[in-house]
């Protein structure tokens, strides 16, 4: 089976200090191209990572007929313009999350998509294809924790470089866009429902104009609950805590798994008996990678469904109205 070419379009960290090096280390893929608005900047990259072939244009990239799929790491408000036309191109998309600036953004992207039934699309939430919450997901569903109630959620980083693109409310930035949506889709994803009340408190850095911080709570129909905080601008931490009638589960990394060491789960039932699983060393770009080019090479449907995207995305809006508001949200 011949392999994915990928074309990458952006120098973006992520892509050349994560994803990049995943794909060249993946089963499946290789990366072919890639991309900048700067061509000596694309050159670079590409000579450092071992890239073929580089352009000075994200629209020449797409016109590489040599090229299967593409992943769009760029700002958020960039990534449903260039997945649709990246799909009119006639390339497979891999976008990075969140999906768009809006609901509305992803339904026009799902529009597009389904005039290009061929192609496969996906929000690139790299997390869930860890062993860990792959683990995690089974417990919950085998009833290893009882019956699901609440999730706690905290992801934090400091940064407060006014040139970030973090820091750019019209290019999608703040803290709930960047890593608050990564507790909205786990709860949502885990619960497996989606949230019919939602209450969420942005604190907003007065030098930037976006959340630095936020807060929320989602409210499932099964009567289970889920809280978060994310932040840009504290000490760096994350945690997960999955807590049921009968026992509880703590994922000690559970965002930026390292690809160079293990990663460990704790268990704890109803009886106090704690339990460590630890989780060979796994990029999670890799399997992610892997994942979509077997469902672009097989004709499968992608792990995660667009419709996913656009409900997160509909949730993350509900936490910005109710913290607009001062009120809790109803949906659906």
């Amino acid at each position: 089976m011949s392999k994915l070419r990928w074309g990458v379009l952006s120098t973006a960290r992520i892509a050349t200090e994560k994803v990049i090096p995943a794909i060249a280390r993946s089963e499946f893929g290789e990366v072919l191209a890639i991309a900048s608005r700067d061509a000596q900047r694309a050159q670079r990259a590409a000579e450092r990572l071992g890239i073929p072939r580089h352009y000075g244009s994200y629209q020449d990239l797409l016109e590489d007929s040599d090229v299967d799929a593409v992943y769009i790491p760029l700002p958020n408000h960039l990534h449903v313009p260039w997945s649709i036309r990246a799909l009119e191109h006639g390339k497979h998309v891999l976008c990075e999350k969140p999906i768009g600036l809006s609901s509305q953004e992803a339904r026009q992207l799902r529009a597009a998509a389904r005039e290009h039934p061929q192609l496969k699309l996906m929000e690139a939430f790299m997390y869930r294809f860890h062993p860990q919450w792959q683990r995690a997901y089974e417990m919950v569903r085998e009833g290893q924790v009882g019956e699901l109630h609440t999730i706690q959620t905290f992801f934090s980083f400091f940064n407060d470089d006014p040139d970030n693109i973090r820091h750019r409310p019209e290019w999608g930035g703040g803290a709930l866009m960047d890593i608050g949506c990564y507790p909205i889709s786990l709860s949502r994803w885990l619960f497996g429902e989606e949230p019919h009340e939602v209450w969420g408190c942005l604190h907003l850095d007065s030098q930037f104009g976006v959340d630095r911080t936020v807060s929320g709570m989602l409210v499932f129909p099964s009567g289970g609950t889920a809280t978060f905080t994310a932040s840009m601008q504290v000490a760096p931490y994350q945690r997960v805590h999955i807590v049921g009638t009968d026992g509880r589960i703590e994922i000690e990394i559970p965002f930026n798994a390292p690809p160079d060491r293990p990663c460990r789960l704790s268990w704890q039932d109803d009886q106090g008996r704690l339990e460590t699983l630890t989780f060979p060393t796994c990029d999670q770009y890799t399997v992610q990678a892997d994942l979509f080019a077997q469902a672009v090479q097989n004709d499968l449907p992608v792990p995660t469904a667009l419709e996913d995207a656009i409900a997160n995305m509909e949730a993350i809006e509900a936490v910005i109205a109710s913290a607009q508001s001062g009120r809790t949200v109803r949906m659906g």
